[in-house]
């Protein structure tokens, strides 16, 4: 059986998390949340650490399905990761 690649670390901006303490956020704990947040308003690096973390399943699911991320973030992804 394959092992899990360890999710690599990024350093991620207050900005982009506002409401809370960046510090405290797990990227496996709370993957969805971040997604969200990279989806609508993330910068070129915490999108290719998006890409390369997280499962292309994952981001599809949160594409199609999230009621917080912005109707055309969601479809610009839509279109990005081949879904409708």
């Amino acid at each position: 059986m394959p092992k899990k690649k360890p999710i690599k670390s990024l350093r991620f901006r207050q900005s982009l998390f506002w409401d809370v303490d960046p510090k405290t956020i797990d990227p496996k704990k709370h993957a969805r949340y971040i997604i969200e947040r990279i989806m609508d308003l993330g910068n070129d690096d915490e999108i290719r650490w998006m890409w390369q973390t997280y499962p292309r399943q994952k981001l599809k699911d949160v594409a199609l399905r999230s009621r917080v991320v912005h109707n055309k973030s969601k479809s610009l992804w839509q279109l990005m990761l081949g879904v409708q």
